[in-house]
């Protein structure tokens, strides 16, 4: 150990900064090699100590846990060295070739998992596996050794199989800082829908707008609104209750025509603004409901939309997409937005109407104007300069 000390600590006074670039990056390749045959000599140790038990003269119960306690490696990681340690007992050639660092470790894990499924199979396929990972990159050999333990035994295959798909689940839940979480574990099919769809609509929307400063997080999450809204405003959905589902807001008409400040809330997700309010009003059925003091309902309108379809239809054909500069989203990712609010006031009528996305249409509603001049929509920034209409329909 004295040795590997003082080659690392000659390592470290190493001076970089006289080094070609050829010589930094064989210099990498080397080191990853090194820590291959590192990680290699702690599996063989590791194993050692566990057939020991010698973790037990600190009063241990398990190496993990003196792994965790002693030299503050996470749970997660301490349990997968272990097993690790176990597994190269029994898988020579994995572990030669992890020690000539001809494998990373991350493979030699896959390998160990894939012994896992059929030990028998597994010694007598074990010279092709190593081949594979040595030639193959992660993501490629994780899918070899899935069709490899699916061929090797495809009962136990089937079996591990179902115990997935037993575990899926989904939650949705409100946060106390007025988010909504999602978090939960999806079988491979409905995974593989759910990635298809959201990468078709992050996709498209990549390609409509070359100056997207979100996140691609934020890109994931803004497509799954939109799938889910397709969904809502699709005529094929089913009825539920004699209606068709969709989003829900209450708010009271002084606050919606802003002679008070007031909130507005969502049926599940809880309070938003009396400015989102009037943006999801814009384009929306609405349903009057009177009451006598707080809650008590005392009469119930009838639900109407406020654009109507055939005004919809005429707004469609002559704006065709998203009217905020150099967007142009298609039209079926677009809300009526009323330049005048209908709630001030404001004609639901085609010059007073105009196609928004849903990301346009709420800055427009909480940062930028938009007024009509000579039938044309002229937009505006927080500071009142007037934004170039870069693509005109």
């Amino acid at each position: 150990m004295s040795t590997l000390r003082s080659a690392l600590d000659e390592l470290v006074v190493d001076d970089l900064g006289h080094r070609s670039n050829r010589e930094l990056l064989e210099d990498l390749s080397e080191l990853e090699r090194a820590s291959r045959a590192l990680e290699a000599e702690r599996a063989r140790r590791t194993a050692e100590v566990e057939r020991r038990g010698a973790f037990g003269e600190d009063g241990y119960l398990s190496l993990t846990a003196w792994l965790v306690h002693r030299l503050g490696i996470a749970a997660s990681v301490a349990k997968a060295q272990v097993r690790l340690g176990r597994a190269l007992e029994r898988m020579p050639k994995v572990r030669r070739a992890l020690t000539e660092g001809h494998i990373p470790v991350a493979a030699a894990q896959l390998l160990a998992d894939a012994r896992s499924a059929d030990p028998e199979q597994f010694e007598r396929s074990e010279p092709v596996l190593v081949d594979v990972a040595r030639r193959l990159p992660l993501r490629d050999l994780a899918r070899a050794v899935e069709r490899w333990k699916m061929l090797a035994d495809s009962a136990r295959a089937e079996q591990a199989a179902e115990r997935r798909f037993s575990r899926r689940g989904l939650y949705v839940s409100r946060t106390l800082d007025g988010m909504v979480r999602v978090d939960g574990d999806l079988d491979l099919e409905t995974g593989q829908s759910l990635l298809s769809a959201i990468g078709a609509v992050v996709d498209v929307s990549a390609r409509a707008d070359g100056s997207d400063l979100r996140t691609p997080a934020q890109r994931r999450a803004d497509a799954l609104g939109e799938i889910c809204r397709s969904y809502l405003d699709s005529p094929e959905r089913p009825v539920v209750a004699g209606e068709r589902p969709h989003v829900l807001v209450s708010v009271d008409l002084e606050t919606l025509v802003g002679r008070q400040a007031g909130l507005a809330e969502l049926e599940d997700a809880g309070t938003i603004t009396a400015e989102a309010a009037r943006r999801i009003a814009c384009d929306a059925d609405v349903s009057r409901v009177i009451t006598d003091g707080a809650s008590e309902p005392l009469e119930l309108g009838r639900r109407t939309p406020v654009v109507p379809p055939a005004l919809r239809r005429a707004v469609v054909a002559r704006d065709r997409g998203c009217r905020f500069p150099g967007c142009g989203r298609p039209q079926r990712w677009c809300d009526a937005h009323h330049v005048v609010h209908w709630a001030d006031g404001g004609e639901t009528s085609l010059s007073n109407l105009l196609p928004l996305c849903r990301r346009h249409h709420r800055m427009v509603h909480e940062r930028f104007g938009v007024a009509m001049l000579d039938g044309r929509p002229v937009f505006s920034r927080p500071d009142g300069s007037v934004l170039e209409d870069r693509a005109p329909p």
